[in-house]
């Protein structure tokens, strides 16, 4: 199904609730926010900054690999989603590991790294009570920040096997149910929200303390994570963890910030993964690598919020998954660009300022370059003779013929009056 009929049928089952659910998270942001008179300036300091990691990004890389290595980490750098996965099996199997815990991580999502090594043997636990949901009931996550979004209490008792729907309740049997998962697995895997180049460490936002346990218990822990993750400094660091909760869930700062260095009771492994990002460098779209994956645009994108993560069909849905997925598989994927309104609203909320509604446009472009109908039509209308030609057909047409041929669009907009002239000459 594409985007559109997926997001009609969430529309009609979920639609209404899911909306607000995201608009009251979109409001704490807001308020978040005003309590930081110095904003906006944090904004353009911290889009520089990305700007600056995006053109020095092969140097930091590699800042990172040898202050990593000097911290007692190993550090293996992975081209792509396949290395990735392969590099992971063979550091579980030099300990004969049966069972991992995960915690949140959208890079081992990209990677399609769960179902790997549940095919080779491995039984993958995720740990952040949003992603345990979505696995228990078969699905992906919906929403980069908040999972399970889309289910609801009633969903949550059903997978459990439970007549009582209290939240508290459920997440406190859930609690006890991955506690059992924590101290029987036999390595952890994680993401990183940051990695420090002057440093070496890799940084990790929270708000369970389950990427700690899986962190700590274990003998093993593996961090997966994009290159573009990196920022140089500890000063920089600050600025994007004062940045990255109120963005995310209007919060000042997520429970937990882990900083990983050398691991005491065993052996860390970072992976740092490429997977498309060196060569997105040279595209119009490398502003995409400026994002810290806090969810803004999807939580206040109107289309996102009415339609579902699940519509969208990739990973990472909403307006940077609009970008991001085209760039993976352009035919599966080139609807997605033109689900949005343009409206601007991903713009104002983006931390680090990537200018969406430009990239949007620009990803139009890209997914029909291709299409002959497509560039036929835009040359027709640079010929003024087919433009002239055109435009007779259109006003000798019935008004009720030509509604009935864009049924859904004049649902709720009237037919335009089709001028005699072009504007442009």
């Amino acid at each position: 199904m594409k985007h559109y009929e997926l997001a009609v049928k969430f529309y009609k089952e979920k639609g209404k609730k899911h909306n607000e659910s995201l608009w009251a998270i979109r409001q704490k942001r807001d308020k978040a926010i005003k309590e930081v008179k110095e904003w906006e300036e944090l904004r353009s300091k911290a889009s520089k900054i990305k700007d600056y990691v995006i053109d020095n990004l092969k140097n930091l890389v590699d800042e990172f690999i040898e202050n990593a290595k000097k911290e007692g980490i190993e550090v293996v750098f992975a081209k792509d989603a396949k290395e990735h996965n392969e590099i992971v099996l063979n550091y579980l199997r030099e300990i004969n590991a049966k069972k991992v815990v995960k915690s949140k991580s959208m890079l081992t999502e990209e990677c399609g790294l769960n179902e790997f090594l549940e095919k080779n043997g491995i039984e993958v636990i995720d740990t952040d009570l949003g992603e345990r949901i979505v696995q228990l009931r078969g699905e992906k996550p919906s929403h980069i920040v908040l999972p399970a979004i889309h289910t609801t209490k009633e969903d949550v008792a059903k997978i459990l096997n439970e007549t009582n729907t209290d939240p508290t309740y459920l997440t406190h049997k859930m609690r006890k149910l991955l506690r059992e998962e924590f101290l029987s697995a036999d390595a952890g895997i994680s993401g990183a929200n940051f990695l420090v180049a002057n440093k070496g460490w890799a940084v990790v936002c929270t708000n369970e303390g389950n990427a700690d346990l899986g962190a700590i218990l274990p003998k093993l822990h593996i961090i997966s994570v994009g290159i573009e993750k990196i920022v140089p400094n500890l000063d920089d660091l600050a600025l994007f963890l004062r940045m990255l909760a109120r963005s995310a869930t209007g919060q000042k700062i997520t429970t937990y910030t882990s900083i990983f260095g050398k691991k005491q009771n065993g052996k860390r492994v970072i992976i740092l993964v490429d997977n498309g990002r060196f060569d997105r460098l040279n595209t119009k779209f490398r502003e995409t690598l400026k994002c810290i994956r806090c969810s803004a645009c999807l939580t206040t994108c109107p289309v996102f919020r009415r339609s579902g993560g699940h519509s969208y069909r990739y990973i990472i849905p909403g307006p940077i998954g609009s970008l991001l997925a085209p760039l993976v598989d352009k035919e599966k994927y080139k609807d997605l660009p033109f689900a949005c309104t343009l409206c601007g609203s991903c713009d104002m909320v983006c931390p680090v300022k990537i200018p969406f509604h430009n990239q949007l446009v620009s990803m139009r472009k890209y997914v029909t370059d291709e299409n002959l109908g497509v560039k036929i039509f835009e040359k027709s209308m640079h010929s003024d003779k087919m433009f002239k030609l055109f435009s007779i057909i259109l006003r000798l047409t019935p008004k009720t013929l030509l509604e009935r041929v864009v049924k859904e669009w004049s649902k709720y907009k009237k037919m335009p009056l089709i001028p005699k002239e072009r504007f442009i000459k």
